[in-house]
């Protein structure tokens, strides 16, 4: 069964049943990806790592290239 078919038995269960229908797949994809930003943000913090700009100076290191100076 397809993520569309899915969606569509649950839609028309809710209807059948009096409930409020049941979010789009991919509805709120953007605030999933916001909310693993964060999560992994923080156990950086807590494992006592950075929490920003890892991303840049690990490429920055495969690559070669001096990473910007930390404001």
């Amino acid at each position: 069964m397809s993520i569309t078919q899915q969606y569509a038995l649950d839609a028309y269960r809710a209807r059948q049943h009096g409930e409020p229908p049941v979010p789009a797949p991919g509805a709120h994809d953007w605030q999933m990806m916001r909310e693993l930003r964060d999560y992994q943000q923080f156990r950086a913090v807590i494992a006592d790592r950075p929490a920003r700009g890892r991303l840049r100076r690990a490429l920055a290191r495969r690559l070669h290239l001096r990473p910007r100076p930390t404001r």
